[in-house]
């Protein structure tokens, strides 16, 4: 067993290795040791190595029934491997997709000790794209509480629960800006990347996306842009510059889908509203705010204070999503903000018994 940069890899020795494996394992070794120290200045939390059959065996060999989300270039599947519960991601098999992996591989890695994101426990570098091994949290995303099936949906997810979802990703956001000389810019902050357990505490995910701002730089320039549109920023759609504040960007519409419990986009809306943003913005002018909140949590009542809570999560949203970039505040101050409205949400319920 070899160590990388603190990180157990899955290499083996064994004389009888296919050819194949053995160019994958030289191939995808050397690329994640250069996304590690890249990345990670060559510190990460050590993982396990798995092989790709233990991986099969886990999954009952990607059994659909065992796909829990999907999208454009990854499929994660719920596994049951040395006796417990994993996800096993499993990326597409094209160059774009191949980078992809070693990113999320090595930004998991370095997040694994916060309890905000789901740990990376492991990989296998022995297929020609790697697969990779997280802890379990739950069977559920918050996509599918807000738009999946009506088992999914069986528990209503209500104020306080939303409200603490949104303050528990903020911090986590906040931590990828605040905590390291380099920020590191998120990217892709959907409702399918928050994995949630029965209690709906929510776990981040996903960091194939992300990138650490230069040092000495303010923003990252991307010729290949990247992401979900209605989820950039302008700056970033347009210009293809960016920086943290693309993240708040991206957390205010995420702020509005979970209030409202509608798609970013969507053409059942009239056509000046597909945009959530745009639609809220209507619902604002016409003084029917209700119209932009999920009927969930008006049909759970109302209690002292709920009504104000709800107006300053939309007029937070509203501010993070603001066209220039230097009007939008930054992720410490939202979740700031966000704890507030949370703490103020459990009070007032409290109170009304």
């Amino acid at each position: 067993m070899n160590r990388i940069g603190g990180m157990t890899t899955c290499w083996e020795t064994k004389k009888d290795k296919k050819v194949n494996k053995e160019t994958a394992f030289i191939r995808n070794g050397s690329k994640l040791l250069e996304k590690l120290v890249d990345i990670c200045d060559g510190k990460c939390n050590s993982i396990r190595r798995f092989s790709a059959t233990e991986l099969k065996n886990a999954t009952n060999n990607y059994d659909p029934r065992k796909l829990l989300t999907k999208n454009a270039y990854c499929k994660l599947y719920k596994g049951f491997l040395q006796a417990r519960l994993v996800y096993v991601k499993k990326f597409k098999g094209g160059d774009k997709e191949y980078e992809r992996c070693f990113i999320d591989i090595a930004y998991s890695s370095k997040m694994s000790v916060q309890k905000s994101f789901v740990k990376l426990l492991g990989c296998c570098l022995e297929t020609r794209i790697p697969i990779l091994v997280f802890e379990y949290v739950g069977d559920r995303t918050l996509g599918d509480c807000l738009w999946g099936s009506e088992e999914a949906r069986c528990r209503p997810l209500l104020w306080i629960a939303r409200s603490k979802i949104a303050m528990d990703m903020a911090n986590a956001v906040a931590f990828l800006h605040a905590a390291f000389a380099r920020p590191i810019v998120f990217r892709n902050i959907t409702p399918w990347n928050i994995l949630l357990d029965d209690n709906h505490e929510a776990k981040l995910s996903d960091f194939s996306l992300s990138i650490s701002i230069p040092e000495g730089e303010s923003h990252v320039r991307d010729a290949d842009i990247r992401g979900t549109l209605g989820l950039m920023a302008p700056e970033y759609a347009i210009y293809g510059n960016f920086n943290e504040k693309q993240d708040v960007f991206n957390f205010g519409v995420f702020l509005l889908m979970l209030l409202s419990g509608q798609m970013h986009y969507d053409i059942s809306r009239p056509e000046e509203e597909f945009f959530l943003l745009d639609h809220v913005k209507k619902c604002i002018e016409d003084d029917r705010l209700n119209r932009a909140i999920d009927s969930t949590i008006i049909a759970e009542g109302a209690w002292p204070g709920k009504e104000q809570q709800l107006q300053a999560f939309t007029a937070l949203a509203l501010r993070c999503i603001s066209e220039v970039a230097e009007d939008r505040p930054s992720m410490i101050d939202v979740s700031k903000e966000l704890r507030k409205m949370h703490r103020s949400a459990i009070s007032c319920r409290q109170q009304q018994g």
